[in-house]
């Protein structure tokens, strides 16, 4: 059975996602301050995250530094603020989705299974023969989902895995924001803010030597990004 862990300073809020996602079969924990998360996350095995970003102690997005540092789960953000700025904070911080309170159960439960697929896709080994992408000294093998460059393997999220193989399965070739968008998350991209580009910069923070003049993951400006052929 997959494992949630859901976090909330608010017992109310708390309860109702038990409730929601006890009935599609999940089991649940809970938590109400960001330092409990971070201490049932080092104890348990969790497939996913629900973390509310305005707590007591440590706050979501201080706490999804926290379990970035040891956990690759995906983690959702709850917040009752809608600023740009809050989510762009909490996608920095390594989050993979942003949902705005109130929300509707539908939406919750439709976003934690697309979260949740991703996430047990990533850590299950393909049943087709292996696929190995390389460019230069990057190299992705999608049967054991390891990323390496120059042979040092690389930690990314299930997002930025996600990512990274498109382009590299489609090395060479120059994507919109709203064609990445819609590729990984698989809905149609209306309104898409800066989720994508966020997404991007932490995959050049960890594949390039320097991020800031990247020779892999590159802009392409007025129309999108493009991995390399090298």
């Amino acid at each position: 059975m997959l494992k949630i862990l859901v976090c909330d300073d608010d017992r109310e809020i708390v309860e109702a996602i038990e409730i929601y996602l006890s009935q599609e079969g999940y089991e649940i924990l809970t938590a109400y301050d960001g330092e409990e998360a971070v201490d049932i996350l080092r104890r348990e095995e969790v497939h996913l995250v629900i973390l509310d970003i305005m707590m007591p102690k440590l706050n979501g997005v201080m706490a999804t530094r926290s379990i970035r540092e040891f956990s690759s789960a995906p983690i959702i953000l709850l917040s009752a603020r809608s600023e740009d700025a809050d989510k762009i904070l909490g996608l920095n911080a390594g989050a993979d989705d942003y949902i705005t309170k109130p929300f509707s159960p539908l939406e919750l439960i439709a976003r934690v299974k697309s979260q949740l697929r991703r996430y047990t896709q990533l850590g299950t080994l393909a049943e087709a023969d292996d696929h190995i992408y390389r460019t230069g000294g990057l190299e992705v093998d999608d049967e054991k989902k390891e990323v390496r460059m120059e042979g040092e393997l690389i930690r990314l999220t299930p997002i930025e895995y996600n990512i990274l193989l498109f382009l590299i399965r489609n090395v060479g070739k120059v994507f919109s924001i709203e064609q990445i968008y819609e590729n990984i998350w698989n809905e149609q991209a209306v309104g898409v803010d800066n989720t994508v580009a966020v997404h991007i910069r932490h995959i050049r923070e960890k594949i390039e030597v320097n991020p800031k003049d990247p020779q892999y993951l590159k802009v392409v400006w007025g129309i999108g990004y493009k991995l390399e052929k090298r």
